[in-house]
């Protein structure tokens, strides 16, 4: 949208490492990787961030990556966008052809989904739901109603596991219809297009200057659009997809609402199947690192009601220098910060929390019972009373053998971390 000159070099990544933009053109380069997270909302297209860098209209290439079977690659760009060509995905999905693929030596990833998921806002809607099926069924209902009738109602339906991405879906091309096409033009944008590059439908409903390379090519490049959208979930998703009316927005937040159910999956994954949660596991879902990671191992999990965990205490521990350095004490807070960690991790075992972290609101009831000292292993334990989608209500305590050494009832926050 932009008309920005720019070349694109597409290579293979490490498997399991995804796909990774590099904006080779700034000092020093900048890494931005595709996911949902580094999606920053901009009307008509899809636009990726970090820090203060930007990469426009990436679903065109994202589709034909995820189109052609592509999970990991380092795609390197020395501009602020990636061409558009004719408004399509063959652009880019005839070249990898051409170039060919690298296979990996790791078994490709796929999230199934579990839970339905529906988005909605305004006229629109997007839902994912489980499916049987390989691959993502995705069945886009393209009715604008009276407002654009010269666009007439059609459906298509594709399923990226059996379908021909290559033939029935990488050559439809981005439509507007005349006056959108003058609007955006005023805004100065797609100055370097003309009805010739891109569909622009006319008063009689025929594209100006141009053809139809299907009788329902607008709501295949609908598709093609939800394909790219998201591929930014991180992986394949065996489901199927139903749209009607849905725009990058409302990809996105989908997306978004995924990659939580996988959060969600791979967590309950590591704590159920073991029941224990190392140090790796924990630094994985919490942003506290030394000195003020407190919590060293999580080793009992019932669901989302309560968690056990344990603190080792030792004299190393860098608040012994002056609490005290004769009588050394693990200080009061620190049991407290120590009880706070674990619940925060219960509450992230809560579906609507995934990806978000516990801030303290508020500690009620505080007993502190038995001093902690160097030798001792604290075993933590936090109960869950209450957990709404933005808060939570846990009552924790923290043992040296049979005896209880703290206790507290805490409340929780759940916020979005600050991306980068």
């Amino acid at each position: 949208m932009l008309g920005i000159d720019a070349t694109v070099v597409i290579q293979p990544a490490p498997a399991h490492s995804g796909i990774t933009f590099v904006r080779t053109d700034l000092k020093p380069p900048v890494r931005i990787p595709a996911t949902v997270e580094h999606v920053t909302p901009k009307p008509r297209r899809t636009v990726l961030k970090a820090g203060d860098a930007t990469i426009e209209t990436v679903e065109h290439l994202l589709s034909a990556l995820l189109g052609m079977r592509i999970d990991n690659a380092t795609i390197e760009i020395d501009g602020p966008e990636v061409p558009c060509g004719d408004g399509s995905a063959a652009i880019f999905a005839e070249p990898i052809l051409e170039a060919g693929f690298v296979e990996q030596d790791a078994p490709r990833k796929v999230f199934k989904l579990r839970e339905p998921i529906v988005v909605e806002e305004g006229d629109g809607m997007i839902a994912a739901m489980p499916y049987d099926d390989v691959g993502m069924r995705i069945v886009y209902d393209l009715d604008y109603g009276a407002k654009r009738t010269r666009i007439r109602h059609q459906t298509c339906s594709f399923n990226l596991g059996s379908g021909d991405y290559l033939t029935e879906i990488s050559p439809c091309r981005t439509f507007a219809l005349r006056e959108e096409a003058i609007a955006l033009q005023e805004a100065g944008l797609c100055q370097h297009l003309s009805p010739r590059d891109i569909l622009v439908i006319g008063e009689d409903g025929e594209p100006i200057d141009n053809r139809y390379r299907f009788d329902d090519e607008p709501v295949r490049h609908k598709v093609l659009d939800v394909i790219g959208d998201l591929s930014l979930v991180g992986c394949p998703v065996q489901c199927r997809i139903l749209a009607v009316r849905s725009g990058h927005g409302l990809n996105r937040k989908l997306g978004i609402k995924i990659r939580e159910q996988m959060r969600a999956a791979d967590m309950k994954k590591t704590m159920i199947e073991g029941r224990v949660m190392d140090i790796r596991s924990i630094q994985k879902l919490m942003p506290h690192r030394y000195p003020m990671l407190l919590v060293d191992r999580v080793i009992e999990v019932e669901g989302t009601r309560r968690a056990v965990g344990i603190k080792n205490v030792t004299i190393n521990e860098p608040f012994f220098q002056g609490h005290y350095p004769g009588t050394p004490i693990m200080p009061g807070v620190l049991l407290v910060e120590a009880m706070a960690q674990l619940g925060g991790l219960l509450l992230s075992t809560v579906l609507e929390h995934t990806g978000k972290i516990a801030i303290l609101l508020s500690i009620d009831r505080v007993k502190l019972r038995k001093p902690v000292v160097p030798g001792d292993q604290v075993i933590l334990e936090a109960e869950n009373i209450r957990a709404t989608a933005r808060t939570g209500h846990l009552k924790c305590r923290a043992k040296v053998g049979d005896k209880i050494a703290a206790e507290a009832e805490l409340r929780f926050m759940m916020v979005d971390p600050d991306i980068e």
